[in-house]
């Protein structure tokens, strides 16, 4: 492409992938009024509440204190791995967002400071802001999209982040109740 052609701003692939976050994020907010029977499914149930919990665009839901709560009743380690899993593949609504090249954060200074660490570090920096909690992961999220971070790459270091996460949490809640 010569340095004279733009690139067009809005391409039938960044459609899509807006599109998907946008469906993804819709398709949470309805699906978690369904929370309680949700949680009768157990294992599953861990998996489907943090996949919804995560895939809400700068909505927070309460999946950390489902898989908390669910840690003391069903085994820790397989509700961390669960709930690890549906979060991490939850947090692709804000990957999508930015890989479509829309974020409404793109000019904050947090957004700034994770698509550089992100740059940086790559999938390591995807680790850790997944590992420790951060209400605003969904901004490394679209800055791991914006910068084109390989899919599998950002997917694969945010679950990993995420199950070690929520396997400490699902313990703390089995610790917890046995306190009682």
């Amino acid at each position: 492409m010569a340095s004279s052609e733009k690139k067009p701003l809005f391409s039938c692939k960044n459609a899509l992938s807006l599109l998907a976050a946008i469906a993804i994020t819709a398709a949470a907010l309805i699906l978690f009024s369904k929370v309680e029977v949700l949680q009768q499914f157990g294992y599953i149930g861990v998996f489907a509440i943090s996949l919804i919990s995560s895939a809400t665009v700068f909505i927070p839901l309460p999946g950390f204190a489902v898989a908390f709560a669910m840690g003391a009743v069903l085994n820790p380690v397989l509700v961390g791995i669960a709930a690890g899993l549906g979060s991490g593949i939850g947090e692709l609504s804000g990957y999508l967002a930015g890989f479509a090249g829309h974020s409404a954060v793109a000019r904050t200074k947090l957004f700034k400071m994770h698509k550089e660490q992100i740059g940086k570090k790559g999938p390591l920096a995807i680790f850790l802001l997944a590992f420790f909690p951060n209400p605003v992961f969904d901004v490394a999220g679209v800055a791991a999209g914006t910068i084109k971070m390989p899919v599998l790459t950002f997917l694969s270091a945010a679950v990993a982040g995420k199950i070690l996460r929520y396997i400490i949490v699902a313990q703390a809640g089995g610790f917890a109740v046995s306190l009682f």
